[in-house]
């Protein structure tokens, strides 16, 4: 069977004779698979043309609920991609950790869609800046979708999750994807492919799949366009290094495989939770996908005390994983995931052992349940031993990238951390230790050249996602070996895939622009309080300014009473010598209260609730005899999704400003209130 590419709307197969794939199991072959005879001047076009403007052309919102729909739709599919995942030498676990880990970063990035982003097709970033005197004259942030195609080249290990911690960020930002998985386990990335094509979810030309090479598609990139790439490092570099990507600035992100570390804290003796808790962490990650994980163990870094107890612990619990067809029983570790894996990771073993001993495992001699050990993948778990970390290179410049780690020792912690940093850039470490002060020391000596730090003690142990779990809440990357590049993080990654424009004018244009009011901008006030409109009604700037209160010694008695608040300048005039204040003070939150009964309309009407408040501040002491007033503005407004038996609502944000009677700013606010609607244009389910 030859393995036929998504393009230009439909499934074509390539010319020629294919690049064969073979089950990792048993050895037989399962497929071919070429790109050879694709226009792909014409696929980048098609995602440019189709895909693209489809996309831009959604908010922030309908795209999160598309990935939502996607992740429903995938997760009811998932026993069809299990049941060809073994093919690729996954266990169960392994395959729980491609097939619905990524399916859950879809349901992550459609949460924080609808969350941290407006309801927008552009996105407003950071606070406002103000460039003149008098702030007629403004700056402001904005984030669009780059016009081009983001180009995800994937690396063979993870077929389902590769693809989708990449497209979750670029479908948010919407931007269009051409998806190229590393050929040998292809078959299962293009079977998720299929279903996700097969769900009409997807605008046209949202998504394209590329099986085999890439043929000539990076040399007609331009400025608009993204290649994201995860592999080695050499084969990243040569993509990196293509003459358009340099003479076009086209962005390239590059997470290539590190040597990372897990390092056990010179308190974690022997008898303690957490010395236990690092055996079984460097020992899963040894076997989890074969080691075959970018984020896998590589280097293992132990006080030299415990030496002997930690390489002992590690080979008992090594001898007791079992080896072979993930659909037997007991089997816990799968082959590679082709021959070719095999052959490369044994070449490894050999460069490493000129730098320590072998001290668990044989490439020659270990057995396997089930399948074949002639035409499969198999490789066993291996574990060396370098007592001179300091004088051997090979542990910190060669990676074997399948189940081998390398045992080095330690005499104080700043040697731990400059064995750690040896490896040049890495995407996780981890450390195990119940000392803080050692935690700490540890985290900012490293934290340079890590894209991620895991600490781990009893207290967190239970909870923990693991060493080599990337989440889609935090950065997956890495300095230097690991390639210079950043993926996940939440919001962070799908800015990637956005110009980052900045804008200058007033603060009346900047508002029409950026559809939200900023301060300085222009109020329109009417005779219609602005709590009486329904969510339809109101415009970005409707604005009221209300009456005025006296703040007298009543007032902050009673306060103190009915809160609790008897701080002394409230309610001590004897204590004020010395602090900031001239004479007794009203309590910060009684203003923003009187502030709140001065701007709310009392009658029943379409504001159904406080929904909350942002960014309060008290920025001038407010004294007795003080009399304050409120300008309160329309700031924003976001469409709430509806649920079952919910009237339709909205979320506005108000600007809030009290002022006193020098017409000084004495506290600042967003308030939110949940605002009927009166249309029935948005009824999706949330």
């Amino acid at each position: 069977m030859k393995l036929k590419s998504f393009v230009q709307g439909k499934w074509t197969a390539g010319t020629g004779k294919g690049k064969k794939l073979y089950h990792a199991v048993t050895g037989e072959n399962i497929a071919e698979v070429t790109s050879e005879g694709l226009d792909f001047k014409s696929i980048l076009a098609y995602a440019r043309n189709i895909g693209g403007p489809k996309l831009r052309g959604m908010t922030f919102h309908e795209r999160g609920r598309m990935l939502k729909a996607m992740a429903l739709y995938l997760m009811d599919k998932k026993e069809v991609f299990y049941k060809l995942s073994p093919a690729t030498g996954a266990t169960k676990i392994d395959s729980w950790i491609d097939i619905e880990g990524g399916i859950s970063t879809f349901f992550t990035y459609a949460t924080k869609g609808r969350r941290e982003m407006p309801d927008e097709t552009f996105y407003v970033e950071g606070n406002l800046e103000q460039l003149s005197k008098n702030g007629t004259f403004i700056g402001r942030h904005v984030c669009v979708p780059l016009e081009g195609a983001a180009i995800h080249i994937n690396a063979f290990n993870f077929p389902c999750w590769g693809m989708l911690e990449k497209l979750a960020p670029t479908f948010l930002a919407g931007m269009p994807a051409i998806v190229k998985p590393a050929s040998i386990t292809s078959y299962l990335t293009r079977l998720m492919v299929e279903e996700m094509i097969k769900s009409g979810i997807l605008p046209d030309g949202a998504l394209q799949l590329i099986c085999g090479g890439v043929g000539d598609l990076l040399d007609h990139l331009d400025c608009q366009d993204v290649v994201t790439f995860t592999g080695s490092a050499s084969t990243g570099k040569t993509l990196k290094e293509n003459p358009v990507i340099v003479e076009n600035s086209t962005r390239f992100n590059m997470e290539t495989d590190s040597l990372n570390f897990s390092m056990l804290g010179p308190d974690a003796a022997p008898d303690t939770e957490e010395f236990n808790l690092f055996i079984k962490e460097v020992a899963k990650e040894m076997t989890v996908k074969a080691g075959q994980k970018c984020t896998a163990i590589r280097r293992t870094i132990v006080p030299d005390k415990y030496v002997g107890e930690v390489n002992d612990a590690l080979k008992k619990r090594l001898s007791g994983i079992a080896v072979g067809d993930p659909s037997k029983e007991g089997v816990r570790m799968g082959p590679l995931a082709s021959r070719e894996q095999v052959d490369e990771v044994a070449g490894r073993v050999e460069a490493l052992k000129n730098a320590g001993e072998l001290i668990f495992g044989d490439p020659e001699d270990f057995e396997i349940v089930g399948g074949s050990k002639d035409k499969g993948a198999f490789f066993p778990p291996i574990l060396l031993y370098c007592d001179k970390p300091f004088k051997k290179r090979e542990p910190h410049d060669i990676e074997a990238f399948g189940p081998v780690n390398t045992v080095m020792p330690y005499k104080t912690v700043d040697e731990a951390i400059e064995l750690a940093k040896l490896g040049r850039g890495s995407l996780v470490g981890s450390l195990f230790t119940a000392d803080n002060n050692v935690a700490r020391e540890v985290v900012f000596g490293t934290a340079p050249y890590h894209g991620r730090l895991m600490v781990i003690n009893r207290d967190c142990a239970k909870e923990s996602t693991g060493h080599g779990s990337p989440l889609p809440h935090l950065v997956h990357g890495g300095p230097g070996r690991a390639g210079g590049g950043e993926e996940l993080g939440g919001i962070r990654s799908v800015l990637h895939y956005m110009q980052r424009t900045a804008l200058q004018g007033s603060p009346t244009t900047l508002s029409h622009i950026c559809n939200e009011w900023m301060k300085g901008g222009e109020r329109k006030e009417d005779i219609v309080h602005p709590f009486r409109k329904y969510f339809d009604e109101l415009q970005i700037g409707d604005s009221l300014t209300t009456h005025r209160r006296t703040v007298t010694e009543a007032d902050i008695v009673n306060f103190a009473g009915v809160s609790g608040d008897f701080f002394y300048a409230h309610m001590d005039v004897t204590s004020l010598e010395g602090s900031i204040f001239k004479r007794r003070v009203a309590h910060g939150y009684f203003i923003i209260s009187a502030a709140a009964g001065l701007f709310v309309d009392p009658k029943k009407g379409p504001v159904l609730a406080n929904y909350g408040i942002d960014d309060l501040r008290f920025t001038k002491p407010v004294y007795v005899g003080d009399t304050f007033y409120v300008k309160l503005t329309c700031k924003e407004k976001t469409k709430k999704e509806k649920r079952e038996d919910e009237v339709l609502q909205g979320i506005v944000k108000w600007d809030v400003e009290v002022l006193n009677q020098e017409h000084e700013t004495v506290a600042q606010a967003t308030i939110l209130t949940l605002v009927q609607r009166k249309d029935n244009s948005d009824t999706d389910s949330n």
